[in-house]
């Protein structure tokens, strides 16, 4: 694996390292119609998707989390009831 540095600005350099992936044919296909489209590279296209399934990941644990401590501290009928009247007055200010 090759390691390569890119400078940006004065004094910070991204380190990145080449890795092997493997597509079919088709998937290439489509992900170099989309990066002729986009006027953007396979590396960047690869790398956007890679940032996007990670970040849905942490999202998910993010949710499991807020779902693990609701179930530890159930809201109690006060809370219900405050959160159901500030909903109402909330939408009441609405226009429509």
């Amino acid at each position: 694996m090759a390691i390569a540095s890119k400078t940006i600005g004065y004094h910070m350099a991204i380190v990145r390292t080449q890795t092997l992936v493997q597509l079919n044919e088709a998937l290439l296909a489509r992900l170099d119609e989309r990066a002729a489209r986009e006027s953007r590279s396979r590396s960047a296209l690869i790398r956007e998707a890679i940032e996007g399934y990670l970040r849905d990941d942490v999202s998910a644990e993010i949710d499991r989390r807020i779902a693990d401590g609701y179930r530890r501290h159930p809201q109690t009928a006060v809370e219900d009831a405050w959160a159901e009247a500030a909903a109402r007055e909330a939408i009441g200010e609405e226009p429509w």
